[in-house]
């Protein structure tokens, strides 16, 4: 009996699969690296300032801003509202910021550094630097700046297509 009797081979009656390649599909490789580097990060601040990335980068805006709403900082850091309560509540309780009502809408709250919050951000900033520029030292001035271009031009095509 030849292959024609039997009809057509296996091969020619399944479709092509489809296929991707993570490690050349683009978002998979920045998640995954950011979240290498998010977790890397959050061990250092973790260890020495008891900190995890939420209410660092609660802190961090703070040290940028002289206030900031919860709404402000979700926007800002692209955090869920439940994420950044738990971290503002966290920071709040250690006494690292504080909260006053805003003088145009008593249901919303302002955020400011505290003295403690500054004094624990002296430390931090300068070890947040440190650790950017050892991750940063296997690439040139040339590449360094050649990858912050490409991230922006990326944030603005996304906010095109977006």
């Amino acid at each position: 009996m030849t292959s024609e009797a039997v009809g057509p081979s296996r091969s020619a009656e399944a479709p092509a699969k489809a296929e991707i390649d993570l490690n050349q599909f683009l978002p998979y490789r920045l998640n995954k690296l950011a979240d290498r580097i998010s977790d890397e990060l959050e061990r250092m601040y973790s260890q020495r300032y008891g900190l995890n990335v939420a209410q660092w980068r609660v802190l961090s805006w703070l040290s940028h801003c002289d206030e900031l709403t919860a709404k402000k900082i979700c926007a800002y850091t692209n955090m869920d509202k439940a994420r950044v309560s738990r971290a503002i509540q966290a920071l709040e309780e250690r006494r690292l910021i504080s909260r006053t009502p805003s003088p145009q809408d008593q249901r919303v709250h302002d955020l400011h550094l505290t003295q403690e919050g500054a004094k624990l951000l002296e430390g931090l900033i300068p070890d947040a630097h440190a650790w950017e520029a050892e991750l940063v030292a296997t690439l040139s001035v040339g590449e360094y700046r050649d990858l912050l271009h490409a991230m922006s031009k990326l944030e603005r095509q996304l906010e095109r297509i977006g």
